[in-house]
């Protein structure tokens, strides 16, 4: 069995036409077709818009610049009893 997925467009005539290079001759086929409709692009939504507060990217942005971060020591891994 094999999956391929293809974008394709319905014509003014409601019809949907696939052409897909199988690979395979001379043989019956069982294809099953689902489809699912791409909703139309979008504006593309501010970070104000996404629930971020005004200005917090560019007060943020480059903050540690001139801190390098470091990974402080982690310490011992904790050693529980096994579950049974």
């Amino acid at each position: 069995m094999q999956s391929i997925k293809v974008r394709s467009r319905v014509g003014s005539d409601g019809m949907l036409h696939l052409q897909i290079p199988s690979g395979i001759k001379d043989t019956d086929l069982e294809v099953i077709v689902i489809f699912q409709p791409i909703a139309p692009a979008t504006e593309a939504k501010t970070p104000e818009d996404l629930g971020w507060p005004p200005g917090f990217f560019e007060k943020t942005f480059g903050c540690f610049q001139d801190e390098p971060l470091v990974r402080e020591e982690q310490g011992e891994f904790e050693e529980r009893e096994e579950l049974l």
